[in-house]
């Protein structure tokens, strides 16, 4: 089963994107990448960790409202400092993406052309 692009996703795709490919610069990068996911909202971090555990296999595509409710009551340390800490966070991100419908290819595209 997928979902439609985004129907039960709190944050956009476009953010998940910039944090796929400001993860994948390392460096310089790795500052505002801190800044970038610290500045999102709760719900928009536990979206976020909820797509990256879909990515790596911890939960179904079917089961993303669980990651969900489970990424808001084990938050123990702050989400960016929990996702920079993940192995192939950006490849986690792109497979959860993938995995919830959202056609990933289309909005690289577009965050390409607008950067």
């Amino acid at each position: 089963m997928t979902v439609t692009e985004g129907s039960m996703l709190e944050i956009s795709p476009a953010k998940v994107v910039h944090i796929i490919y400001q993860s994948r610069e390392g460096g310089m990068a790795e500052r505002e990448l801190h800044a970038f996911i610290r500045g999102l909202n709760e719900d928009e971090q536990a979206h976020l960790v909820a797509l990256a555990w879909v990515g790596r296999g911890v939960y179904e595509a079917e089961d993303f409202e669980e990651a969900v409710a489970t990424a808001f009551a084990e938050r123990s340390a702050p989400t960016d400092e929990y996702l920079m800490g993940m192995p192939h966070l950006a490849e986690n991100l792109e497979a959860g993406l993938d995995a919830m419908g959202v056609d990933v290819s289309a909005v690289e595209d577009d965050f390409l052309r607008d950067h």
